[in-house]
């Protein structure tokens, strides 16, 4: 399970990706990279980092799903995931 700061930390970025975001396209659009370079670092997209929407982990992320493997993988055999058959885990 990720720390609370960690968690806090991706939805601020994920809140400046977003606000920056028209900025940065017409930036990129009329090809000011010096006013690219102004924007704050963590607006750009790049600095993203999926994690699984239950239990933080940033690894094993599916994106389909958008949860981790071991948190997929707990859920289907629970059966909480439909269409989902146990072969050999």
């Amino acid at each position: 399970m990720a720390k609370e700061g960690v968690k806090a930390r991706e939805v601020k970025r994920a809140k400046l990706v977003a606000k920056y975001a028209e900025k940065r396209a017409a930036l990129k659009a009329e090809g000011d990279f010096v006013g690219l370079d102004k924007l704050p670092k963590n607006s750009s997209p790049v600095r993203l980092h999926n994690r699984c929407k239950l239990t933080g982990r940033p690894r094993g992320y599916m994106r389909q799903f958008g949860i981790s493997r071991v948190t997929f993988r707990e859920m289907a055999l629970a059966g909480k995931i439909p269409g989902v058959k146990k072969a050999s885990w």
